[in-house]
């Protein structure tokens, strides 16, 4: 091709990421998140599923007023309700997309939704007409398409293209296809569908079988002109297409892929890290593009290489997707103003002086403790902090641990709880268990730990810790994080984070029963 297609990428963290057990984020996390795809330069943005509760109606209309630069999509299923309320979280945005879906596949159709494939037709025609009395832009898919019957798969798309969709997407809803055959079957509805030419063609690969990516650049080979995917490939079961991978195969292979992005590298990997961040999902040190060891070279045939050309042993630059070591020139006797400065390069802003004002003590006192700062320190200064909208009923004040060969660890603190301050004590089997034994003998939450990490956030023995902590109760999910050089200290902020956003009340367990 003398010229190439532009491939729109669609991101999907702050929807079907979501959807991975535990991975719930609060309305101004997705905002965090969403800014930094919009500076990244991702064409849509998919916010949330509206009708799911009105946390996530909430955040679809949050992150619709704050981006201005991409489209912002919300999951309807094709039911008129979803519809209107996906319509309604969407008003604030400056370019919006309704998303609407209906399984396709005999299996599904049959034993899920039990209607007949004409009844599912009539369904998906209706929807998508309300969809577009409401939005100009509207997005169908085909839930299962990867094994759906061609013939019907046909009829749908023709329909539904005629009623008004704009984008139709044919995703491998349970990673089931295969490159050749997914890639086949995107050729085929293009040529065999009369009207494929009024519609661009999208692709949404899970992972299941490790060939997501795989998949999705097979699709674009065919005709396909989006990609749905997400940061890090998360995702529910075995996550999604990841976004860093599909964008950097297409730059990287210019010569095969007959497609270009609007996507601006070099924001991938602090994407990536405040993604992880939030979410509590640790990225694997071996995966492709955002992993620590991604550009790393141990064989000594390897490093000497790269020293004497960097392109014997590395096909892209560490620096062209965000590996670079941002140095503050900030201490602790930096400003308020510079301090500011460096969080809003980062894409970090605040609703209010007195936010700020948090941020800028806990970058004081984190000042006081190591020599150097660096970015990721201030990501993860901010990831610590519970949400301004969310009531503190417990609070940190002070923590006593103490460890000795042979003697059981002791933890003692003071915590406020609702302002009021108690002592508490306990022993555990280590000093992080004694601790939260501890805040328990007070909170008495009856809450089970689903995980605990610990992260350097950056290198050398001085570095921020960053601890996640994720409960859960009556099926609720909640993930707390807390930053400390101390680790102790960094889990026990994690730990009553935690307990402050399942006291809120205001996160839920995943209440999508279904999805693309």
């Amino acid at each position: 091709m003398s010229s190439k297609d532009n491939l729109i990428i669609f991101d999907t963290t702050l929807r079907d990421g979501e959807q991975s057990p535990g991975a719930s984020m609060t309305r101004d996390e997705k905002v965090r998140i969403a800014k930094l795809l919009e500076k990244m330069r991702v064409d849509v943005i998919e916010a949330g599923f509206a009708i799911a509760s009105p946390g996530d109606f909430d955040a679809v209309k949050a992150v619709a007023e704050s981006v201005k630069d991409s489209i912002i999509c919300s999951l309807a299923r094709a039911v008129p309700a979803d519809i209107e309320r996906a319509a309604e979280a969407l008003k604030p945005a400056n370019a919006g997309r309704i998303h609407t879906f209906i399984a396709t596949s005999p299996i599904h159709m049959q034993y899920k939704l039990q209607m007949q494939p004409d009844q599912v037709l009539e369904r998906a025609v209706a929807m998508v007409k309300l969809a577009r009395n409401l939005r100009d832009d509207v997005e169908f898919s085909l839930e299962d398409g990867s094994r759906s019957e061609f013939d019907f798969q046909c009829r749908v798309i023709e329909a539904v293209i005629n009623a008004g969709a704009t984008t139709i997407n044919i995703p491998d809803t349970v990673g089931y296809g295969a490159p050749d055959e997914y890639g086949l079957m995107f050729r085929r509805v293009i040529e065999n569908v009369p009207n494929a030419d009024k519609a661009v063609f999208s692709t949404h690969c899970h992972n299941d079988l490790g060939l997501a990516v795989a998949n999705s650049l097979s699709a674009v080979m065919n005709g396909a002109r989006q990609v749905e995917c997400t940061i890090n490939g998360l995702g529910e079961r075995a996550g999604n297409a990841s976004l860093e991978e599909i964008v950097m195969a297409v730059k990287t292979r210019a010569d095969v892929f007959p497609v270009t992005t609007n996507i601006d590298p070099v924001h991938i990997v602090p994407t990536s890290r405040l993604v992880s961040s939030i979410t509590g999902f640790p990225v694997q040190p071996n995966k492709a593009i955002v992993g620590a060891n991604a550009f790393a070279h141990e064989s000594g045939i390897h490093q000497d290489g790269v020293l004497k050309h960097r392109e014997t042993y590395e096909i892209m630059s560490a620096e062209s997707v965000g590996w670079k070591t941002n140095k503050l020139v900030l201490g602790k006797h930096s400003g308020r103003a510079a301090v500011k400065a460096r969080f809003e390069e980062l894409g970090i802003t605040f609703e209010s002086q007195e936010d700020l004002n948090k941020a800028f003590i806990s970058f004081k006192d984190l000042a006081d403790k190591k020599h150097e700062i660096f970015d990721e320190d201030l990501q993860a200064l901010v990831s610590g902090v519970t949400a301004p909208d969310i009531a503190i009923k417990y609070e940190f004040f002070n923590l006593e641990a103490t460890s000795k060969s042979g003697v059981k660890p002791k933890a003692s603190m003071t915590l406020k709880v609702d302002g009021i301050e108690h002592q508490t004590e306990a022993e555990g089997d280590g000093l992080v268990d004694a601790s939260f034994k501890a805040i328990e003998k007070i909170a008495n939450s009856d809450t089970e730990l689903q995980l605990y990490l610990v992260s350097a956030v950056t290198q050398g023995t001085d570095s921020l810790g960053e601890v996640t902590v994720r409960l859960e109760k009556d099926g609720v999910i909640v993930n707390g994080s807390g930053t400390d050089t101390d680790v102790i200290v960094a889990s026990v902020k994690a730990y009553l984070d935690a307990l402050n956003l399942m006291a809120a009340g205001t996160l839920k367990a995943h209440p999508q029963k279904e999805g693309v």
